[in-house]
C-alpha cells in the first residue's frame, strides 16, 4: 500500500531514501491521520462522513479521488498502529509553515461542524491539535471563527 501511494504522489526510490527531500506521501499520511482523528473522536464515523473526508481531501488538497481513497485508507491504518498523534504531528511541524497548519486546523474545525453541530469531544481533539501543531490559542479560535462564519453563511444561503 505504501509503494502505491508513493507512487501517485509521484515520488521514486530514490526521493523516497534520500533524507534531506521531505517525503510528500508522509507529510500527506500525517496530515490525513490528524483530520481522520477528528472524524472518529466522536464516536460516529459512517459513509457520509468518509465521502465528506474524502471530498476535503480531493477538493481543499487537489487530490483526484483515487488518490483521496488511498491516502484515506493508508492514513486509517498508520492511525490504527499509532500510540499517539504526536508522530504525525512532528512530521507536520517539520515540514509545514503556521499557514498550512492553519489550514490543517480550520479543515480541522470543517470536519466537527459537518454535521450541524459541535460535540464537546471534538472541540477537545481541535483543541488537542493546535497544541500539537504548535499554534495559539488565538490562532486556534481564530480558524475556528473563520469556518463557522462560512458555515452559517452557507447555511443561511441554503435556507433562502
Amino acid at each position: 500500500m505504501m509503494d502505491r501511494l508513493k507512487s501517485l504522489f509521484g515520488i521514486g526510490e530514490h526521493e523516497a531514501g534520500h533524507r534531506d527531500v521531505p517525503e510528500r506521501y508522509d507529510i500527506s499520511v500525517a496530515t490525513c491521520a490528524l483530520l481522520l482523528e477528528m472524524s472518529y473522536i466522536d464516536g460516529e464515523f459512517d459513509e457520509a462522513e468518509r465521502q465528506r473526508l474524502l471530498s476535503v481531501l480531493s477538493h481543499g488538497y487537489g487530490l483526484d479521488r483515487e488518490h483521496a481513497r488511498v491516502l484515506l485508507e493508508t492514513s486509517k491504518k498508520e492511525l490504527e498502529g499509532s500510540v499517539d498523534l504526536w508522530r504525525f504531528a512532528s512530521v507536520i511541524n517539520k515540514h509545514y509553515s503556521i499557514e498550512e497548519k492553519m489550514r490543517i486546523i480550520e479543515t480541522a474545525w470543517e470536519i466537527a461542524y459537518a454535521d450541524g453541530r459541535l460535540d464537546k469531544h471534538e472541540d477537545y481533539m481541535a483543541h488537542k491539535m493546535a497544541g500539537l501543531l504548535r499554534l495559539s490559542h488565538k490562532q486556534l479560535i481564530e480558524a475556528k471563527l473563520k469556518v463557522k462564519e462560512r458555515y452559517e453563511a452557507a447555511k443561511r444561503e441554503g435556507g433562502k
